[in-house]
């Protein structure tokens, strides 16, 4: 596995929190028997990787449209990331990557949650699709580097799916405190990885070095 690829494993793995996604799937069908449980979770995930790749694909074209450049993107997805990193390390709810309390209430009156709360935002969620994005635009102009960030995240989604059929074993076997040690120590990494992010974004925004520089003074 290249750089690109582990980089793109960790950071998808870790946003989108398939032992979390599981655990959740569990108590949002526990009434489902077993075909419709892998109906659903089949669904679900179809429905993701249709959004994630529709990201993928047409990510570079839309920030051009928007004028952002990849400093920027670098920078508010370093943010964006840190944030859910932090609610992970302190097993908090994140809007970024799981339900709110009153999309959970909705999700469990609902006949069919493959759509919501399950492909968006359990698994193609905000964060998921800025990190989607942001790994693709740091692989621009390197095709081979582009493909294994498709790959990786089509990889991270079959593992999400494969969960999903299995969510209630998930659950069982490691717990509720086990499942905050999985989400704290992907947090702990998801972390790491947004700073790392904000260094590179704020570094290639030739900010400090303007600073540097200073006000030319004409005389």
């Amino acid at each position: 596995m290249g750089d690109t690829a582990a980089l793109a494993f960790a950071t998808l793995f870790a946003v989108i929190d398939p032992v979390g996604v599981a655990a959740l799937y569990a108590v949002l069908t526990v009434d489902y028997s077993p075909t419709e449980r892998n109906k659903t979770a089949l669904k679900g995930v179809l429905i993701a990787g249709v959004i994630l790749l529709l990201f993928a694909v047409t990510g570079d074209q839309l920030l051009a449209r928007l004028g952002i450049t990849l400093a920027a993107l670098r920078t508010a997805g370093g943010i964006l990331l840190l944030l859910i990193g932090i609610d992970m390390v302190f097993a908090r709810g994140s809007g970024g990557v799981s339900t709110t309390p009153s999309e959970t209430l909705e999700a469990q009156q609902r006949d069919d949650i493959a759509v919501f709360p399950l492909a968006t935002p359990l698994i193609a969620g905000p964060g998921t699709m800025s990190a989607v994005i942001l790994l693709m635009a740091s692989a621009r102009g390197n095709v081979n580097a582009q493909l294994e960030v498709i790959a990786v995240m089509l990889l991270v989604l079959l593992i999400s799916y494969l969960l999903l059929r299995v969510a209630g074993q998930v659950e069982a076997l490691l717990g509720n405190t086990g499942l905050k040690v999985v989400s704290r120590i992907l947090g702990v990494l998801l972390t790491a990885l947004a700073v790392q992010l904000l260094f590179d974004g704020i570094g290639d925004s030739g900010l400090f070095s303007q600073l540097a520089v200073g006000p030319k003074v004409g005389f």
